[in-house]
């Protein structure tokens, strides 16, 4: 790799954070998004000789980033939801089967998209721009729209700076973004009310809806865990592609398929600005707990609207450190 001796060692790496959160509302993949970032530290290198510094150095990154991100938009499939797929199922429906071959959204850790130091308002902002309902929505939007929306909508850019690093007229971002705001519309209408974000931080009041939650779990006391959710709530586990929307079907699922889940181990995470948990089900021959799933709550007035789990753990326990594997006193196993 060339660099330039007048490369500002470091400069950029300021800006990592922000550039991932952007590279993810626009792939919908924790995993895409890091490798976009680390494809644009490397291009901004290699050409820094060619910054001419009419810009920001953000702005040369963010639009080193845009392309970055339009080129593999190109050549992949948008990120999925399983209620994408049709309505709401029934428990009482055919087994599903995972289906891997779908481009899954993902989830990702708080720390790579939400920054260390940032007032609450900020930091709000920030987070109900990663939540999963709207990273979501965004992955129905023609790319070039989904870049303008998030540039302007998000990031409060100005159409004539969008414009300039897209190389089109303030016109046409008008126009994209006008667009786009139409299909979120639509999307929020078709899609179930209960994908919502967290309605605030996590006050004491959701702490202890988090920990009723978790040790109702742990136990397995599938009543308790009911009279936490929301009438409309949904139950969605990529890569199944079904999801379940209500009490009586969550119920009929955790007392049927989900029986396996009896006994699992817990452990509090965020993710996308939103609370969860990381779930080690228990090993069929009793000496210890395998990964099972990532959960993701949304919580709305107090209860449980929204339940996500990824169940790709192999992909995702890593980005948050947490083991593959626990032994029978809930240590974490080398494997």
């Amino acid at each position: 790799m060339t660099v330039t001796a007048d490369a500002p060692s470091g400069a950029w790496e300021q800006h990592r954070v922000e550039l991932t959160a952007y590279c993810y509302r626009m792939l919908g993949s924790s995993a895409d998004a890091e490798d976009a970032v680390q494809d644009t530290m490397v291009r901004a290198w290699r050409s820094y000789d060619k910054f001419e510094g009419r810009s920001s150095l953000r702005s040369w990154l963010y639009k080193i980033a845009t392309n970055v991100c339009l080129t593999m938009l190109d050549s992949r499939n948008r990120r999925a939801t399983p209620m994408d797929f049709g309505p709401a199922a029934h428990t009482d429906d055919p087994a599903p089967t995972p289906k891997p071959e779908i481009s899954w959204l993902e989830p990702i850790p708080d720390a790579r998209v939400l920054p260390a130091a940032a007032d609450p308002a900020e930091l709000a902002v920030a987070k109900e721009s990663v939540r999963l309902a709207f990273v979501a929505a965004l992955q129905h939007l023609p790319a070039r729209q989904r870049a303008v929306l998030i540039l302007r909508e998000v990031l409060q850019w100005k159409a004539s700076e969008v414009a300039e690093l897209l190389g089109t007229t303030v016109a046409s971002v008008n126009s994209a973004l006008q667009r786009a705001r139409a299909t979120l519309s639509e999307q929020a209408l078709a899609q179930p009310a209960n994908n919502a974000a967290l309605d605030g931080d996590l006050d004491a009041d959701h702490q202890e809806l988090l920990a009723r939650y978790a040790d109702a779990f742990e136990r397995y006391d599938v009543g308790e865990l009911v009279s936490l959710l929301h009438q409309d709530a949904i139950l969605n586990m990529p890569p199944f592609d079904i999801w379940l929307q209500g009490p009586e079907e969550i119920l009929k699922w955790w007392i049927g398929p989900g029986a396996p889940c009896r006994g699992s181990k817990m452990k509090p995470v965020t993710a996308n600005g939103m609370p969860g948990f990381a779930q080690w089900r228990p090993k069929p021959e009793g000496d210890g707990y395998y990964a099972w799933a990532l959960q993701v709550l949304a919580i709305r007035d107090g209860l449980i609207a929204g339940y996500t789990a990824f169940l790709d753990v192999d992909t995702l326990f890593p980005m948050w450190g947490l083991p593959l594997q626990l032994d029978a006193d809930g240590q974490p196993v080398e494997v």
